[in-house]
């Protein structure tokens, strides 16, 4: 399993946590700002500087971040 950045692996988490209160809370405008935020900062993060990620990166990195095992 490759390693992720940890400033990246807490961004994805609280990406997760925040799409989670989203859910349960549908139209709240702070949490759809913090979304689209956070989304920005993993998508953007420096650790993508060379490429884009491929889907099985994005994967990992969200199993990482989320404290699951390996698929």
């Amino acid at each position: 399993m490759r390693s992720f950045p940890h400033d990246l692996a807490r961004a994805q988490r609280e990406w997760s946590a925040t799409y989670r209160q989203l859910a349960e809370h549908p139209g709240r405008t702070e949490l759809r700002r913090r979304l689209h935020r956070l989304s920005a900062q993993v998508f953007f993060h420096p650790h993508w500087q060379q490429a884009r990620p491929r889907p099985a990166e994005w994967w990992e990195l969200r199993d990482q971040a989320s404290g699951r095992p390996d698929r």
